[in-house]
């Protein structure tokens, strides 16, 4: 018996990716594989934590077996991270699998079983883990009613992005403001950069022995500006869980005649909860003077 179901998977972050250019970095993106069909998300240039925040749809995926065997064990997704070049086809990174939640056209849309939660799912590269994939993976059974029936994609929206759909509410993290502030204790004749995954682009710190100037911005427009004894900020919106924080990637590279820039090492903070000052609560001190 055909079922036709609508896929929908909802790629919001990757991270502690195969760092597979020369500068220690990637310029990765996702394929999803599913049945016959699949979709690529966009290229996201120079990190190792995309955060695509991107919803794929994969419309009239025809399958062929009961229902209840649809919902109970619904086909495996493929999901595979390319590093784009410039020259020549992209690079493998990595794979891994995942399982969507169904719904069936005669269910509700509603808790505990959706909207689904994201969840990470390790990649590999041949038998080594080559990093985590953030997302959530739903198929919806398209009834009598056809396509009007399944739930709304609800926002937000970006002009921006232009026919990009993000990851809907409900779905992608609560985010809160968090500032992140970098005091390099010692350096030598080495440039050090700092990268923090951000969604487009990365946050990029830049300091160099004998200069009070450095660089500081992100992406690959990166505006000069002078630092304060090499001490350095920047602010981004980041998930309220700490969890879901992507990693802090640092790199030094050998500066070299004529430009040229050599990657020395590299190496991935993990987790910054120890790092985390949270600001006492003016309020809740308000209430404890006065009490």
């Amino acid at each position: 018996e055909k079922q036709v179901f609508q896929l929908r998977a909802h790629m919001y972050q990757a991270r502690s990716l195969f760092a597979a250019d020369s500068s220690g970095l990637s310029d990765p993106f996702a394929r999803v594989f599913f049945i016959s069909q699949s979709q690529c998300t966009e290229v996201l240039n120079e990190t190792l934590c995309p955060t695509w925040d991107q919803l794929l749809v994969f419309d009239n995926v025809e399958l062929y077996g009961e229902a209840h065997e649809m919902r109970d064990d619904p086909p495996i997704i493929v999901i595979e991270i390319y590093d784009q070049d410039t020259v020549g086809k992209a690079d493998f990174m990595g794979r891994t699998f995942a399982k969507p939640v169904v719904k069936m056209s005669d269910e509700h849309y509603c808790p505990p079983r959706f909207p689904p939660q994201l969840e990470y799912y390790q990649i590999y590269r041949g038998n080594s883990t080559a990093g985590d994939l953030l997302a959530a993976f739903e198929l919806l059974q398209i009834g009598p009613g056809g396509k009007s029936d399944l739930p709304p994609v609800d926002g937000p929206t970006d002009v921006d992005r232009g026919p990009i759909l993000p990851v809907p509410l409900g779905i992608r993290p609560v985010l809160s403001k968090y500032r992140v502030e970098v005091i390099p204790l010692e350096h030598q004749t080495l440039m050090f950069s700092i990268v923090w995954g951000g969604r487009a682009c990365p946050w990029v710190f830049e300091g160099q022995e004998g200069s009070d100037e450095g660089t500081f911005g992100h992406g690959g427009n990166i505006p000069h500006q002078a630092l304060d004894n090499q001490h350095t900020f920047a602010s981004q919106d980041l998930p309220e869980n700490e969890l879901l924080h992507p990693p802090l990637n640092i790199r030094v590279v050998d500066c070299r005649a004529f430009g040229r820039y050599t990657l020395v090492g590299s190496h991935a903070v993990s987790s910054l909860r120890k790092f985390i000052y949270r600001p006492p609560d003016k309020k809740a001190q308000h209430w404890n003077m006065t009490g």
